[in-house]
């Protein structure tokens, strides 16, 4: 006998989210590729401008684990858009500073993104796009705003915005 697969009660919110995130992210990635960027790499940039921070602070608000952080600050080293340099409080830290080029391609890069997330929210009618948005910022900050600790199950997704 053949057992049936069991009736969906709800939609797959899941699927629906994971897609449509997945989509986003390449999309994101082939267009910041053009400018010689991973999407790590922007992420560091970007947050790294806004005040200093340390790579372990970065990995952190990137959810890059330690070896990730290295490769991609030695990325930015070698392309002149970042540097490390000692913390001005703490002397076994190092900050990530970016360079005038980094700023420059960061502001670039800002723009790909802010571009790639309009056009996304452009496919639906406006009055769609406030009540997505809305309710988004309701799930992020409200019953999925913190994951489930399970130790080796899942993996985590990136949690900071761009």
């Amino acid at each position: 006998m053949t057992a049936m697969a069991p009736g969906r009660t709800a939609p797959d919110l899941s699927f629906l989210l994971d897609h449509t995130s997945h989509v986003l992210r390449t999309r994101m990635a082939a267009e910041l590729a053009e400018i010689g960027l991973t999407p790590r790499m922007h992420c560091v940039l970007v947050h790294a401008l806004e005040g200093e921070r340390t790579q372990i602070q970065l990995a952190e608000i990137g959810d890059m684990d330690k070896t990730t952080m290295v490769v991609t600050v030695d990325a930015l080293e070698k392309a002149g858009l970042a540097e490390r340099r000692p913390s001005s409080t703490d002397r076994r830290a190092r900050i990530i500073m970016v360079t005038e080029k980094g700023a420059e391609v960061a502001r670039r890069s800002q723009q790909i993104v802010d571009g790639v997330h309009r056009d996304a929210l452009e496919a639906l009618p406006k009055d769609e796009r406030e009540v997505l948005l809305r309710a988004m910022k309701r799930l992020v900050e409200g019953h999925l705003s913190t994951p489930v600790e399970l130790g080796q199950g899942a993996r985590r997704a990136r949690q900071s915005q761009k």
